[in-house]
């Protein structure tokens, strides 16, 4: 608490207080000289002793208590102001202090700013970041090429292997007795969430398939492995939460690396013939259903229309019967002169011969090749009479027709609204 005075440490160190044979100190003395200079320090002066103060064994005053007790007084009361002092502190923001008492949590601050406990041993504290994040490494450390293969290797559901690492970031909560779960309900808090995420990545791959982890499911692994890790650690109490989980890499081990990309190559190329084939299906039962509807649409105009066809025939042939009924020889003079003009109207083709004073008419000989071919090619003369005047021929004799000439006109006709 206090220093011997340098004279007294010059005179040790000087031979003085030791014996002439070189024994050990005179305590006597050593205690005369130094109550003399502490009494001194404190404003009370006492003579020298008679003889010159010092000699080996001569009698001086004894030590005066009441200054000795006064001056120890004074020192303890301002070793008490120090280590009265010694238990401000200061909490920065952001930071809550733990307040300890014989080791056991006392209080939590619930503000920064400057604070006060009783000093140590009695109280001490411990300051916890809750703004700092965190983060531990699974499966590597430092270096995604450092890997750490008894985490990182993981079964998959098709018992395929992977090699996968990722980081986990976290924070303590920041609730109020978040702080107090962090320091006493885990001996280790990185060790803890190393623990909990390598478990529950775990899970997750060895329910998973191979390819959903390494490609398209590796956003949502992580996703589910922060919320399982977030219920592992508040299952323990930690006070931690969750805030991201990163995966760094998703391979499979580097001894099958090389038959993997194989694989994958071949699976790629499966998927592109795949696509292709589907754009080319795309492309071609479009326009197929299209063509039979088109040729459905078709058919069905074409029987509607056969249909009406045969409906309006049989109309008229019922109409021309009633008036037939009526007037027989008008009749078949009306349809006599309507069959010529519809043959004259479809000739592409009139012969007349002006040199013997006669009118000569040949029937479209290449229409009727056409429609009915060579077998029921006909040719239809017309004589002139004695008077000069064309006489009709007499396969077109408005006579009712009877037996060959009845089939044979007949047959023309047929061939003329097929040609049409």
């Amino acid at each position: 608490m206090f220093a011997l005075p340098k004279a007294l440490w010059r005179r040790i160190a000087g031979g003085r207080m030791f014996a002439t044979g070189g024994g050990p100190p005179d305590l006597e003395e050593l205690w005369r000289d130094f109550n003399r200079k502490l009494s001194g320090m404190f404003g009370q002066r006492r003579p020298a002793p008679a003889g010159g103060g010092g000699g080996g064994g001569g009698g001086g005053e004894p030590p005066n208590m009441k200054a000795f007790g006064g001056g120890l007084a004074l020192v303890m009361v301002v070793v008490l102001l120090l280590w009265a002092s010694s238990g401000f502190f200061i909490v920065p923001e952001g930071q809550t202090a733990a307040v300890l008492r014989f080791g056991k949590l006392n209080s939590l601050t619930d503000s920064a700013g400057f604070k006060w406990r009783l000093p140590y041993p009695i109280e001490a504290h411990e300051m916890v970041n809750l703004q700092q994040l965190r983060q531990v490494e699974v499966g590597y450390r430092n270096n995604a090429r450092t890997k750490v293969l008894k985490e990182s290797l993981m079964l998959t559901d098709d018992e395929n292997i992977i090699d996968i690492q990722f980081a986990v970031q976290y924070r303590i909560k920041a609730e109020k007795d978040a702080a107090r779960d962090y320091l006493f309900n885990n001996r280790a808090p990185d060790e803890t969430v190393l623990q909990a995420a390598e478990t529950a990545m775990r899970e997750l791959v060895g329910r998973s398939k191979m390819d959903f982890v390494l490609y398209e499911g590796k956003e949502q692994v992580a996703k589910e492995a922060e919320k399982l890790i977030q219920q592992i650690v508040d299952r323990y109490g930690t006070g931690i939460a969750i805030v991201n989980v990163t995966l760094q890499n998703s391979q499979p081990p580097e001894q099958v690396q090389a038959a993997f990309d194989d694989a994958v190559k071949a699976g790629q190329d499966r998927e592109r013939q795949k696509n292709e084939g589907q754009a080319y299906a795309n492309d071609v039962i479009p326009k197929a259903r299209g063509t039979a509807a088109r040729l459905t649409e078709e058919a069905e105009a074409y029987k509607q229309k056969v249909i009406a066809g045969a409906e309006g025939e049989a109309s008229r042939f019922k109409q021309v019967l009633t008036e037939y009924s009526k007037a027989p020889q008008v009749t078949r003079e009306r349809m006599y002169l309507e069959t010529v003009q519809q043959v004259f109207a479809n000739t592409s083709k009139v012969m007349v011969d002006v040199k013997a004073g006669s009118q000569l008419l040949y029937l479209p000989l290449d229409k009727l090749m056409q429609a009915g071919g060579t077998a029921a090619a006909g040719l239809a003369q017309v004589e002139p009479s004695t008077a000069g005047a064309p006489t009709r021929p007499a396969a077109l004799d408005p006579a009712p027709p009877t037996g060959t000439d009845a089939r044979s006109r007949e047959a023309q006709r047929t061939r003329e609204r097929e040609g049409r």
